[in-house]
């Protein structure tokens, strides 16, 4: 697959190192000529100097045989219409752009552009560092409002429904892990012992869907 990438900050260098070690072809799109310096040494894609949102530039990249584009300039505005040029005038079936601003984000998806927010990602990556024993998301929606986080459930959950369990923790339980297997609920499922709960909470209810869920059962207090 062809893939042409608009930015060649450290995420779009390292993009595409990370998309030619895959096998796929790549363009690197940027509009100043010494950032290409920041590509690996054993880069073999193509180099075009211009923005990403300029036609002849797209063309030139190869957008009209591209599988994918990913716009990952430092500027919001850029990223979102170079996005779009790629989706609605070429049909590139994968389109990302890299957002800064989460509010603006939630516009973008109702326009069909898949986003990176990346203020909330950084974040979640960084508490996981930080915190390896506590709470963050496993995915977050690009307006940083829904997230789906692993819950540390309490022991005195097994042998409860789930239906149960989503009554005390108010959230709603959207997998678990058993096993090694993903499980989909529904309300009758019974939570077993080693379950890894996943649940899709408001940003705000974290903290507290957490220490419900790390309470037992109101029978077994």
């Amino acid at each position: 697959m062809h893939v042409v990438i608009m930015g060649c900050g450290r995420v779009g260098s390292s993009l595409s190192a990370a998309v030619e070690r895959l096998g796929h072809t790549v363009a690197v799109i940027d509009k100043d000529p010494q950032a290409f310096r920041r590509l690996s040494t054993d880069f073999h894609g193509q180099q075009v100097v211009g923005v990403g949102f300029d036609k002849k530039v797209l063309i030139e990249a190869g957008v009209e045989r591209a599988g994918a584009f990913a716009a990952v300039s430092s500027g919001d505005n850029s990223n979102i219409i170079s996005a779009r040029v790629a989706r609605e005038t070429f049909g590139v079936d994968h389109v990302v752009a890299r957002i800064y601003d989460a509010k603006r984000a939630e516009v973008y998806e109702r326009l069909g552009i898949p986003t990176v927010a990346t203020v909330s990602w950084t974040t979640d990556r960084l508490m996981r560092t930080l915190l390896p024993d506590g709470v963050a998301s496993a995915w977050r929606d690009p307006t940083g409002k829904v997230a789906i986080v692993q819950l540390p459930v309490h022991e005195g959950w097994v042998g409860h429904t789930v239906a149960e369990l989503e009554q005390a923790i108010s959230a709603r339980v959207a997998f678990i892990m058993r096993f090694g297997t993903g499980v989909l609920p529904n309300l009758k499922t019974v939570v077993q012992a080693d379950d890894q709960v996943y649940v899709s909470a408001l940003s705000g209810t974290i903290s507290d869907v957490s220490n419900a869920a790390g309470q037992p059962p109101e029978e077994a207090s």
